[in-house]
């Protein structure tokens, strides 16, 4: 091995740092040739959860990249390399600095008194554009400076040209003659990783489980008015008590009454778990769904849990939830009822987990009741719940089970 080679340092992924997911290389953040210090953020990878970091393990110049953007990052894959002992020619950082000049958004023009872009906001926007979103901004006519970046220093990465291209009307994109032709008045919107791996996840759930799905009604009375006797005693913590929490501390409960519902399905048997990690579906508008995790939550109140859903729906929201905090869920909630939705069936099982809770749309209707052996039409704040199961793991006795003691919790909350 020559001396060049002893000198070079290879830029892996861990194991922690995948755990499991399938992550692409968004954009490298350094230009092969170029100056790099130890811990520097060099590479932004994006999951089909999330957008991370990979950093520098030395000092050096970056010699070469090995995976390109838009290609898979698998763990211990070599994705480049540093040579520590290289310095970077000067003639070199002068071409690096030309092309950076030569990305950066023009945000005034030269007829008009110069202004600081950056003048008010809380990060300045990094003025790296890399190639990969260069590329797409230019297929799609986009104007750079009109987009919102979400990587570490406000970067603008991929994903944010795609949510912009979601959010916009815009011309018909530039599209390879390698991809299919469309038709008059159509386009074509690339897929981001996040929708890759969605599909191939809902298709997978779906051939492996079959799914069954019961539906209950739902009185929502008792946990509105504590909602209402209790939410600024809560928001003066800096929480908010939502709806979703009840239902959370609710399923707790009745997963503890009915352990089978949180499990996992094996040919050899059934893995009932102890803990309860709980996931619960955070849109995302036209970039997908997210699914935070509230780890260990079989040990926590409603005050815990209103907490922690804030924390993180405000992370998933940010575009700041780590890799951990959306692993190793073994039930998980879906209150689709928030975008206006009354029933949705099936909702498909968070592989590999046996079972999904849906929350539908409170609406108040009429209901009848009997008061003193006469039947009495009454208005109530209801909404439908239900439970898919995979019906090789679970019955409708535990289904209906789960699903009564579930509705006994929250309508006799108190």
């Amino acid at each position: 091995m020559s001396s060049e080679m002893n000198q070079l340092v290879e830029i892996k992924l861990s194991a922690d740092q995948t755990e499991g997911t399938q992550a692409t290389v968004a954009q490298w953040l350094k230009r092969t040739g170029e100056t790099i210090t130890k811990d520097e953020p060099i590479i932004e990878l994006e999951t089909d959860k999330v957008m991370m970091e990979v950093v520098a393990p030395a000092s050096g110049i970056l010699h070469e990249k090995l995976v390109l953007e838009g290609e898979p990052a698998e763990e211990n894959k070599i994705l480049g390399t540093i040579n520590e002992t290289g310095v970077s020619n000067p003639s070199n950082e002068i071409k690096i600095k030309q092309e950076r000049a030569e990305t950066t958004p023009n945000y005034v023009s030269n007829d008009l008194p110069r202004k600081d872009p950056t003048a008010g906001l809380p990060n300045p926007p990094s003025t790296f554009i890399s190639p990969a979103v260069r590329r797409l901004s230019q297929q799609h006519n986009i104007d750079i400076s009109q987009v919102q970046g979400s990587g570490k220093n406000n970067r603008i990465t991929s994903r944010d040209i795609k949510a912009h291209l979601s959010g916009s009307i815009h011309v018909a994109p530039n599209i390879p003659d390698a991809v299919e032709p469309t038709a008059a008045g159509s386009e074509i919107i690339p897929h981001t990783q996040m929708r890759k791996i969605i599909a191939e996840h809902m298709q997978h759930s779906v051939q492996t489980a079959p799914h069954v799905t019961s539906v209950f009604d739902l009185d929502l009375s008792a946990i509105i008015k504590h909602r209402k006797a209790n939410k600024q005693a809560f928001s003066e913590l800096g929480v908010k008590l939502t709806f979703t929490a009840y239902f959370v501390a609710a399923a707790i409960q009745a997963i503890k009454h009915q352990p089978k519902i949180n499990s996992q399905f094996h040919e050899h048997g059934l893995e009932v778990f102890k803990h309860v990690n709980l996931g619960f579906g955070t849109a995302l508008g036209d970039d997908g769904l997210i699914v935070p995790v509230i780890q260990q939550a079989q040990n926590m109140n409603l005050m815990q849990i209103a907490t922690e859903l804030t924390r993180l729906t405000d992370r998933a929201r940010n575009n700041q939830l780590t890799q951990k905090e959306v692993q190793s869920g073994t039930f998980t909630i879906s209150n689709h009822g928030v975008s206006g939705s009354l029933v949705a069936t099936p909702i498909i099982i968070n592989q590999p987990q046996s079972a999904i809770l849906g929350l539908g749309k409170m609406e108040k209707r009429v209901v009848v009741e009997e008061h003193n052996g006469q039947d009495m039409m009454v208005i109530k704040p209801m909404c439908y719940v239900s439970l898919t199961i995979d019906h090789r793991a679970l019955d409708a006795y535990q289904t209906n089970d789960f699903l009564s003691y579930f509705k006994n919790v929250i309508e006799g909350w108190s």
